[in-house]
C-alpha cells in the first residue's frame, strides 16, 4: 500500500487519494466550466489534506496537467490506435494526471505513477483500466521514440505542442508577432505565477504587513510597482489561516490588478461606482484608497459573487461599499451623471492571466473574442452615462487582444466627443505605452497581462 493511500484510511476526516482528488477536479473544469482556483481551495480547506507534500502534489497535478495538455493529449494520440480526443472526459484526465507524473516530473517513481493511476482508473471507469494500463507502460517505453511536429515545417502546430496552446491562438499570436516573440509568450503563460498579496491599508501598513507575516515565518518582499504589494518568497500552502489573512491585514491579488484602482485614484469623500465588482478585489482596494471616507457602489448581476464581496469587506473592514445587483449592461436611470469616478472592469478573455487560471485557454473559441468586444462596447457606453462632468472612467480587461482593448475604447472615443483619453501621471511611466494606455504582461514585468485606459468627461 502507497503512503497517499495509508494516509487516506486514517479515519474519515481524511480525504481520497490526492491524485484521485485532482482528476475529480480537472473532470469538474471540463463537465461544468469550473475554475481550478475555487476548486482547488475548497479541497485544500481545512485539515482533510494536512500533509504538505499531498497538498503540494495536488496543486502541482491540477496546474501542471492544465497547463501541459495540449503536450499530454499529443503524447496520448502517439499512443493510442483509436482516437483519444473521443474517449470519456474522466479517462482523459485520468491519462493526462499519469503522463504528467512520468514525464513530466522527477520525483514522483513511474510504478507509483502508473499503479495509482490505473487505480483511479478501475474506481472511475473500470472498463478503461487495461487502456490506461497498456498507454502509460508504452508511455515509459516509447518516451524517446516520440513523434514530434517539426517547427520548421509546421510552427504553428510544434509551438501548439511543445508549448501547451490551442492552434487558433498561436495562429493569432503569430500573426501578430514573430516566432521568437510568440514562443516568448507562451512559455510566459506557463510559467509558475508569483503569489502577491495586497495590503489593506485601512488596516495595516505596508511594512506592519512585512512584520506580521514575518512572525508567522512567512518571508515575503515589496512588489517592484505596487506600491500596496508584497511577493510571498517563502512556501505558504496556509496562508488563509494566518493570523495577517484572518485579521484583514492582507488579501491575495495580483500586482497589475492592484494598479487599476491606483489608476481611478478615488478621493476621500467621493461616489464610485464599481459596475462589474465581481467578488470586489478592486473595490475593496477603492474603499482603502478612499480611507473609508465617501461612497463606493458595487454593482454586479450575480448575487453570490456580492455575497462574497460583503464577506470580504467585513474581513478588511471596508465600510463604505453597498452592493447592488444589477446588470451593467441596463443603464440605470439614478446613475446617470451621479459619479465622481467609474471603474469598468469588464468581462473579457482573460487571455492576459493564462498563468493563474490556465483552463482559459482550453474552453475560448475564436468567437468567444468577438463577443466579448460587443459586450465590452455596450458596457462602456452604459458606464459612460454614469459619469458625471469632469468625472473620470477607468476602462480595464485582462487581456491584451487587440478588439477588447484599444478598438473598444477607439471605437468609444470616436462615438463620445464629450471624453478624452489621458495618460496615467500616478503610475510607472515604464507601464504607459506611447498612446497612454496601461499595459502588463507576464513576459515584460513578470505581472498578470493588464489593459487599462484612463478616461475623463469634459465640461460641457
Amino acid at each position: 500500500m502507497t503512503d497517499e493511500k495509508k494516509r487516506a484510511g486514517r479515519g474519515s476526516r481524511i480525504a481520497p487519494p490526492v491524485r484521485r482528488i485532482a482528476v475529480d477536479i480537472l473532470t469538474r473544469i471540463d463537465a461544468e466550466g469550473a475554475y481550478a482556483e475555487p476548486l482547488l481551495d475548497a479541497a485544500l480547506s481545512g485539515d482533510r489534506i494536512a500533509n504538505p507534500r499531498d497538498r503540494g502534489l495536488l496543486t502541482e497535478l491540477v496546474y501542471g496537467s492544465l497547463r501541459t495538455r495540449g503536450r499530454l493529449d499529443w503524447i496520448a494520440g502517439q499512443l493510442y490506435r483509436g482516437d483519444a480526443a473521443a474517449l470519456e472526459t474522466s479517462v482523459r484526465n485520468i491519462l493526462r494526471t499519469g503522463l504528467y507524473q512520468l514525464l513530466c516530473t522527477d520525483r514522483i517513481p513511474p510504478f507509483a505513477a502508473v499503479n495509482e493511476t490505473v487505480g483511479i482508473a478501475r474506481d472511475i471507469s473500470p472498463a478503461a483500466a487495461g487502456l490506461v494500463n497498456a498507454i502509460l507502460r508504452n508511455a515509459l517505453r516509447k518516451k524517446d521514440a516520440l513523434i514530434w511536429p517539426d517547427m520548421a515545417k509546421a510552427p504553428e502546430k510544434a509551438i501548439a505542442v511543445f508549448h501547451s496552446h490551442p492552434p487558433w491562438l498561436v495562429r493569432r499570436l503569430l500573426a501578430q508577432f514573430d516566432m521568437e516573440e510568440t514562443i516568448a509568450i507562451c512559455r510566459a503563460n506557463n510559467s509558475l505565477p508569483p503569489l502577491a498579496l495586497r495590503v489593506n491599508t485601512l488596516k495595516a501598513s505596508r511594512e506592519q504587513a512585512l512584520t506580521a507575516l514575518a512572525r508567522t515565518g512567512i518571508a515575503a518582499e515589496t512588489t517592484l510597482f505596487s506600491v500596496d504589494g508584497i511577493i510571498i518568497t517563502s512556501p505558504c500552502p496556509r496562508l488563509r489561516e494566518t493570523t495577517p489573512y484572518t485579521e484583514g491585514l492582507i488579501r491575495i491579488q495580483d500586482e497589475a490588478s492592484q494598479l487599476i484602482a491606483r489608476l481611478v485614484a478615488p478621493k476621500p469623500g467621493e461616489k464610485v461606482l464599481d459596475l462589474c465588482a465581481g467578488v470586489g478585489g478592486k473595490t475593496l482596494h477603492l474603499a482603502a484608497l478612499m480611507e473609508n471616507r465617501g461612497g463606493i457602489t458595487a454593482l454586479d448581476r450575480h448575487p453570490e459573487r456580492l455575497a462574497m464581496l460583503r464577506e470580504e469587506a467585513g474581513r478588511l473592514g471596508a465600510a463604505i461599499v453597498e452592493t447592488r445587483t444589477g446588470d451593467a449592461a441596463v443603464p440605470v436611470e439614478s446613475f446617470r451623471k451621479h459619479f465622481d469616478r467609474v471603474l469598468l472592469d469588464a468581462p473579457c478573455s482573460g487571455l492576459g492571466t493564462l498563468r493563474r487560471n490556465p483552463e482559459i485557454r482550453w474552453r475560448l473559441v475564436p468567437g468567444d473574442i468577438k463577443e466579448c468586444m460587443r459586450i465590452q462596447k455596450l458596457l462602456l457606453q452604459n458606464a459612460a452615462e454614469c459619469v458625471r462632468p469632469g468625472g473620470r472612467l477607468v476602462y480595464s480587461v485582462c487581456t491584451a487582444t487587440p478588439e477588447e482593448t484599444e478598438i473598444v475604447v477607439g471605437d468609444f472615443l470616436r462615438d463620445h466627443g464629450d471624453f478624452t483619453l489621458i495618460p496615467p501621471a500616478n503610475l510607472p511611466q515604464a507601464l504607459i505605452d506611447a498612446r497612454g494606455y496601461f499595459r502588463t504582461a507576464p513576459r515584460l514585468q513578470g505581472m498578470d497581462g493588464f489593459f487599462a485606459a484612463l478616461l475623463v468627461r469634459v465640461y460641457p
